[in-house]
């Protein structure tokens, strides 16, 4: 009977999980009551708020404006009284949300946040009526605009609702436009393909280097076009280059957990490359969730004396998430267990759910601004080799995400120091091979302070670096990208801690792409160089299967609907 009831609450909490995108009704309503019943309690307060605010009418020079209100034409009347109302709205209500005494602090920051979103959908660069750009463009094409930006929005409708990617993507296809640094797939398994990348040099630096990029995007985000990929990049200086492509799971891969990912991706991984290249130990280079799985592997590997690694690189890498950034709004207690019941009748989360959450994040950028350019003005956005890349998403199991969760972003087992590899804590203390870890300074996934947190939980020798750019363009960030700079500091091992403010005052700063540092880091850390390996290893079972990209990037990319 018990079995029943839970299968029909998950049923039912499945249903509500598709009107709010997986967001969970108990939650956002106890943040709501929480903020309003305090709120309730200090009249003086909300009178303070609305009073305090300068003369809306009056001009106010020193307003920081929000960007899409910039620009001459938000100057003249009566548009700069809509952008001066909307940017009043906008103090007011951060008078009424922020720093309430007596409301939880999740509940504070979700009620903020939720007020801003809502504030932001009222924005007059929203409409066309208090658009002056919009106005403009619909005056001078004598309303073309608004019929092209009909159709783009019927367009766009229409893939949304075959689960076909954007207007564009078509124009960058793994293993063509995208994706295409020669190579073979050596390994093939449950969870993974290994890629081989074919050497272009005489000889190559002995020690290779392992790239294990997040399962929660595909992995060619590293190996984009030939100007922009890392690791044709990488390969062009020397280096021997393996690459983890991830399965893209179903509803059959529900019990992947992460104890998998790190077995049958990860360490799977090393074995292969340690048949390959014997008696060579690795450079394992993690990106964002692939990163937090390589810091849990090195810490595992250091406690049980495995001496593969010859070095550690994170980038935009978590490892303390006690403060992750805006992410944190949609992880508590409430919020998992709903979203665990939304999971498990699907085996998954969808790659719609989780790009949802995203694009929440960054509502401005991925919501209204497109919207305004695409069916107001009637452009159609450029599509990117880093937008298509963006748009082919992938699933998450439903047992590995609730772990990941709940242990990480939840529990904070890993910091902590009570996260279990075979049933026995890891520490990142453990770990003494050297680091390169990485921020991005805009990052909203991981933000750059919370990335630096390993400094505190590790005493190893560790080269940081802050760059420009957010959670993918900053790591996309080839020589010659324009406006690219970043600050590096190096603590020796057992060193004194430096926080970050202090890092910012004394990291060194450089103008242009950071590639040129973290190869010259690897080189540094490798030995002479030697003739280029062969290719796979037949005697070790592990000949070429195919060519890169491989099939596992190219799963999904035409879905079903499974929202």
């Amino acid at each position: 009977m018990n079995e029943e009831v839970n299968e029909f609450d998950r049923m039912l909490h499945a249903a509500w999980g598709r009107l709010t995108r997986g967001m969970s009704p108990a939650a956002l309503i106890l943040a709501w009551a929480d903020w309003a019943i305090h709120m309730a309690a200090q009249p003086e307060r909300c009178t303070k708020a609305w009073t305090d605010q300068p003369p809306w009418l009056a001009a106010d020079r020193n307003a920081e404006h929000d960007p899409r209100l910039r620009g001459d034409e938000w100057e003249r009347w009566p548009f700069d009284l809509y952008r001066r109302a909307f940017e009043t709205g906008a103090r007011w209500l951060h008078g009424m949300t922020d720093s309430v005494p007596g409301v939880d602090r999740h509940h504070a920051q979700l009620v903020a946040f939720m007020a801003r979103q809502w504030h932001a959908m009222g924005s007059p660069a929203n409409f066309p009526a208090t658009n002056p750009q919009v106005l403009q463009r619909t005056v001078a094409t004598a309303g073309l605009n608004l019929l092209k930006g009909a159709a783009n929005w019927i367009d766009d409708a229409r893939r949304s609702a075959l689960e076909l990617p954007p207007a564009g993507a078509e124009a960058f296809e793994p293993g063509r436009e995208v994706a295409a640094t020669p190579g073979k797939v050596i390994l093939r398994n449950r969870l993974i393909e290994l890629i081989q990348y074919t050497p272009v040099t005489a000889t190559v630096h002995a020690e290779p280097v392992l790239i294990v990029s997040a399962w929660i995007m595909k992995y060619y985000v590293l190996d984009l076009s030939a100007h922009n990929s890392l690791i044709r990049f990488l390969v062009g200086q020397g280096h021997t280059v393996f690459a983890v492509s991830w399965k893209n799971p179903d509803a059959s891969d529900r019990d992947f957990g992460m104890s998998d990912y790190l077995k049958l991706g990860f360490m799977a991984s090393l074995d292969a490359i340690g048949a390959v290249l014997p008696r060579r130990r690795i450079h394992a280079v993690g990106y964002c969730l692939g990163g937090t799985l390589l810091a849990i592997g090195a810490a595992a590997m250091a406690r049980d004396h495995d001496g593969r690694l010859a070095t550690l690189t994170l980038l935009a890498a978590q490892t303390d998430f006690t403060e992750p950034g805006e992410l944190s709004l949609f992880i508590d207690e409430s919020q998992l267990a709903f979203l665990e019941d939304v999971m498990s009748r699907q085996g998954y989360l969808s790659a719609r759910r989780m790009a949802g959450a995203f694009q929440l994040l960054r509502a401005q950028d991925l919501v209204w601004t497109p919207m305004v350019r695409n069916y107001l003005l009637g452009e159609r956005m450029p599509m990117t080799d880093l937008m298509a890349w963006n748009a082919d998403g992938t699933r998450m199991p439903y047992r590995m995400h609730a772990d990941y969760l709940r242990s990480l972003f939840l529990d904070n087992a890993l910091a902590e120091g009570h996260y279990l590899v075979d049933n026995r804590p890891v520490s990142l203390k453990d770990i003494e091979v050297p680091v390169f870890a990485l921020g991005t300074r805009t990052d909203h996934v991981a933000p750059w302070r919370s990335v630096y947190k390993f400094n505190l939980l590790c005493d190893a020798d560790i080269t940081f670096v802050l760059t420009d750019g957010g959670h993918n363009a900053g790591i996309v960030s080839e020589p010659g990208h324009a406006r690219r700079s970043y600050c590096v500091l190096q603590r020796a091992r057992n060193s004194p801690y430096v926080g970050p403010d202090d890092f910012l005052l004394q990291a060194t700063h450089v103008e242009g792409s950071w590639w040129p540092l973290l190869q010259r880091w690897l080189a540094d850390r490798s030995g002479p160089r030697r003739k280029p390996p062969r290719i796979g290893s037949t005697r070790h079972g592990l000949a070429p299967i195919c060519d890169a990209p491989g099939t596992y990037v190219l799963e999904g990319r035409h879905p079903s609907r499974d929202a």
